[in-house]
């Protein structure tokens, strides 16, 4: 399997100022390719850093990309440091000028002596066309490895890799690839994940966990030579073990298998041909938000309200007002009567809502910050989950969002759900 080793670079990168987007994208472009992967090195705006972190990249890897430092300005580095780290000079490339003309003619704007700059590229080097904004790329030779350098801008790199590079390493590498399987759970925290899968092990396959609040991730990876039927055993000892924390898994050659819980929900909807509403407190939009944000959610998803105050509570949704003074808005039975009053509301099939305390201010003994009540109405009845969170506000939110769809998930599982609590 042909290694692989991503760079980043500059500044604003090693301080924090801006996340790197590249390498993760980058990283699982290359793995699903079939690249081993083994290090992302980020330096900063420094030609000797910049040298270093090539030359000793291209010693261990058999493809080297580095994203950023290919601007017109004085601490853009990139392209001295490649020559210096192949012991030669830059060179004006004519064509590159023309292209970064052609590229500022189009945006109708007149092009700045500075960005001649961006034309002069390591001796020996061959110019990578950037059609997408006005610093081209380029591609060399050095040591064991094909190294590529492109743009740091995220939509510029990504139509520069998928266009010129991945084919390109389609024909350079004889590459096999393995097969790859990420459950996407939530529910259970990582280390109990562990503590779950322990005994099924096997000394060829490669078991990875990843915490990517608010879920967790458990990546099988097969080696090429793994048979089928071998594969399809172990697989399905992980599926049957995860069981019902299991709400969508990556690397399924059948549609509709993958995907975030939103479009999970989405599916489920559609395939009954149900609709869903949603009245939210402590989560203040976020549920509605992770709905609209799938494609086609017009077609199963009725409306949203964030109800806020106790007044919204009882004039949009019918919330009783004695059940306000008698347990509070932060309570299963609140969160029932706003589950039931946005379903008679918007006429929907099912409607789900959250009542909390997301904190920092707001919390008591008998309901401390991070406690949560989910509500879900349907036809013939309504179902409650309590929660007791942890975490900063943006955590608690986005926690009591991931349990609200996943409440309404495991009601179509028949998972078992608390009732409507009993009225005195």
């Amino acid at each position: 399997m042909p290694i692989a080793e991503i760079l980043s670079q500059g500044n604003e990168v090693i301080s924090g100022q801006i996340t790197d987007t590249n390498a993760p994208w980058l990283a699982q472009r290359l793995t699903d390719l079939g690249f081993d992967v083994t290090r992302h090195t980020t330096v900063g705006d420094q030609v000797h850093s910049i040298q270093q972190a090539i030359s000793q990249a291209a010693e261990r890897a058999d493809f080297v990309i580095c994203s950023g430092g290919l601007g017109p300005t004085k601490d853009d580095f990139t392209a001295e440091a490649a020559a210096l780290a192949m012991g030669t000079d830059l060179v004006f490339d004519e064509q590159a000028m023309q292209q970064i003309e052609k590229m500022f003619a189009l945006f109708n704007r007149r092009m700045p002596k500075v960005n001649e700059k961006q034309a002069w590229l390591p001796r020996g080097a061959k110019r990578l066309d950037n059609f997408w904004g006005t610093a081209p790329g380029f591609a060399l030779q050095l040591n064991r490895a094909w190294c590529c350098f492109v743009p740091g801008v995220p939509r510029e790199m990504m139509a520069m890799y998928e266009n010129t590079i991945e084919p390109e390493l389609k024909r350079r590498f004889s590459i096999e690839k393995g097969r790859h399987f990420i459950f996407r759970t939530t529910g259970i925290g990582e280390s109990d994940l562990q503590e779950l899968l322990h005994d099924l092990a096997h000394e060829e396959v490669e078991l990875g966990f990843r915490a990517s609040f608010p879920e967790v991730q458990v990546k099988l990876k097969f080696p090429p030579a793994f048979s089928e039927l071998s594969m399809v055993a172990v697989f399905n000892n992980y599926r049957e073990r995860l069981g019902d924390f299991v709400f969508s898994i990556e690397g399924l050659t059948k549609p509709d298998q993958d995907g975030d819980m939103a479009q999970v929900i989405g599916r489920q909807l559609k395939m009954r041909k149900a609709t869903l509403a949603v009245a939210e407190s402590c989560t203040g939009g976020r549920v509605l938000a992770a709905l609209t944000s799938v494609p086609g959610s017009s077609m199963w998803l009725k409306e949203g309200a964030v109800t806020y105050s106790n007044d919204s509570k009882i004039r949009q949704l019918k919330v009783e007002p004695d059940t306000l003074s008698e347990v509070g808005a932060v309570s299963a039975e609140v969160a029932c009567q706003m589950a039931q009053g946005i379903r008679r509301a918007s006429g929907s099939d099912f409607a789900l809502s959250t009542t909390g305390i997301a904190g920092p201010d707001g919390g008591s003994k008998d309901k401390p910050v991070g406690t949560v009540f989910i509500g879900l109405a349907t036809e013939k009845n309504t179902f409650y989950e309590a929660l007791s969170l942890i975490g900063d506000r943006p955590h608690i939110q986005a926690s009591a969002t991931m349990a609200a769809l996943n409440l309404l998930r495991l009601y179509f599982l028949d998972h078992p759900i608390d009732e409507d609590p009993p009225q005195d």
